[in-house]
């Protein structure tokens, strides 16, 4: 029993914490340099992630500077910055690239609000897909004798439990990441 309810808690920990990474992508009213997270670069005819090639660095709450390690593919690192239609526009200024990041009007923060509630929807789709498998394996068990009825019965309730208890962490992730992209 505690091994299914081990893999049931690892699977959905894991769901989580993707939710999570991709909130660090969503963009709120301070810089943050996360942002970049899914920005790849083509140097070198293969595209590579923008961490790999330059230091990102927030010096204050509206800029991120990112320093090319090496200075040549500076314009290439702006076009894919660009072209990632994050709602910022990188300068390259010498051997560095400044990013502004401009204060969102009302709209902006509400567009990226709903990013944020259609992330923690495809996560509880992803947690109910989760129960949904681990109930059909303790089902499976029972059936092949393997698993009497009455831990069959407490397998499915603490399947179930487990899915109540990372909904909810789901909510509270969203709601914290929602409240900091409305706030000013």
């Amino acid at each position: 029993m505690s091994h299914i309810e081990n893999q049931v808690k690892g699977a959905m920990q894991a769901a989580l914490e993707h939710l999570k990474q991709e909130l660090k992508t969503l963009r709120t009213g301070r810089a943050n340099a996360s942002i970049l997270d899914k920005v790849h670069v083509e140097i070198y005819g293969s595209h590579m992630p923008l961490k790999a090639l330059a230091n990102i660095t927030v010096p204050e709450a509206r800029q991120i500077i990112v320093t090319p390690f090496d200075h040549s593919n500076s314009n290439a690192i702006a076009k894919a910055i660009e072209a990632a239609k994050l709602g910022v526009n990188p300068m390259v200024d010498g051997k560095l690239i400044r990013i502004n990041v401009p204060p969102m009007d009302e709209s902006i923060r509400k567009q990226i609000a709903k990013q944020c509630k259609e992330f923690g929807e495809k996560a509880k789709v992803s947690m109910r897909e989760i129960r949904r498998k681990f109930n059909e394996l303790v089902r499976k068990q029972k059936a092949d004798g393997v698993l009497p009825e009455d831990l069959m019965k407490k397998a499915e309730k603490t399947i179930q439990e487990l899915t109540d208890k990372y909904c909810k962490d789901i909510d509270a992730a969203c709601a914290d990441k929602e409240k900091e992209i409305m706030t000013i």
